[in-house]
C-alpha cells in the first residue's frame, strides 16, 4: 500500500440549482496530479466510498466524491443491513441521467480549477457507481473508466431518455469493466450484451469477470468481499489508470 501523505475535506460545488458536497483527498507537498472521479454505491459516500477516495490519493491523484443522492436525500450515508439496501434503492430510482451527469461534470470542472490538478481525468464506481461510471464514459473529459459490478446497464434507464448500454457509441475513452461471475444481480447475459456493445462500437475496453465473486466484491465491509477478487481488481485499476491518464 502507498503511503503518500494525503489530506482530505468535503467542499461544496455548484451544480445546476444546488450545492454538491463533494469529498476530496489529495496528496499533500507541490507538484500537479491528475483527477480521478469517485462514484457511490447506494449506500451514499460512506466510510468504505472515503476509504476508496483516500486509497487513490495515496497512490497519486486528487481523488473526487460527488454526494450523487445529495438532491434526494441530502448528507445521506448508511451502512449494508437488508434495510438499508431498501432505502439506497428507493434514491436510485429517483436519480437521473441528466442530472448525474451534470453532477459529475461540474466535479470535473471544479477539479480543473484546482492548482494541485493537470492533465486527464479518470473515474471510477461501484453498484450503482459502476452504473454511472458507464454513463459517465460518455463525457468528453474522462479518458480512463472503470466500472465495477453496475446493475442494469443494459435494460435501466435512470430517469428518461436511452438505457446506458443504448449510450455506448459515445464513449471515447478506456473503459474497464470488472463483474463477479457469482452476481445475482448481473446475469451472464448481461456481461455478453456489454461486450458485444463495446466490440460494436470499438470501444477501448476490457471485462474482467471472477469467479466465485458476487455483487459487491471490492467493498470490505460487506459480507459479499471477495479479498483475492478485490486485489486483483485494485492492481488493474492501478494500471489503468497509469498508463491512460497523461
Amino acid at each position: 500500500m502507498s503511503t503518500l501523505s494525503i489530506s482530505t475535506q468535503t467542499i461544496q460545488v455548484s451544480a445546476d440549482d444546488i450545492s454538491l458536497p463533494v469529498y476530496v483527498a489529495m496528496p499533500d507537498g507541490e507538484g500537479t496530479h491528475h483527477a480521478v472521479i469517485v462514484l457511490q454505491e447506494i449506500f451514499g459516500v460512506n466510510g468504505h466510498i472515503r476509504d476508496v477516495t483516500q486509497r487513490i490519493a495515496r497512490e497519486g491523484y486528487v481523488a473526487l466524491a460527488p454526494a450523487l443522492y445529495h438532491r434526494q436525500a441530502p448528507g445521506f450515508e448508511t451502512g449494508y443491513t437488508s434495510e438499508d439496501i431498501q432505502v439506497g434503492r428507493q434514491y436510485k430510482v429517483q436519480t437521473k441521467a441528466t442530472e448525474l451527469l451534470n453532477d459529475i461534470q461540474a466535479t470535473i470542472d471544479y477539479a480543473k480549477t484546482l492548482p494541485q490538478v493537470a492533465g486527464d481525468v479518470g473515474c471510477i464506481g461501484f453498484c450503482f457507481g459502476g452504473h454511472v461510471a458507464y454513463l459517465a464514459a460518455t463525457l468528453p473529459e474522462t479518458c480512463a473508466i472503470a466500472s465495477f459490478y453496475g446493475a442494469g446497464i443494459t435494460d435501466t434507464a435512470f430517469g428518461p431518455g436511452p438505457v446506458a448500454l443504448e449510450r455506448t457509441p459515445q464513449i471515447t475513452g478506456t473503459l474497464h469493466c470488472f463483474f463477479g461471475r457469482a452476481d445475482a444481480s448481473i446475469p451472464a447475459e448481461a456481461v455478453g450484451q456489454i461486450r458485444t456493445a463495446l466490440e460494436q462500437a470499438n470501444v477501448d475496453h476490457q471485462i474482467f469477470e471472477y469467479e466465485g465473486a458476487g455483487h459487491g466484491f471490492f467493498c470490505d465491509r460487506r459480507g459479499s468481499y471477495h479479498p483475492e477478487a478485490a486485489a486483483d481488481a485494485w492492481e488493474k485499476v492501478k494500471r489503468l489508470f497509469a498508463q491512460k491518464l497523461s
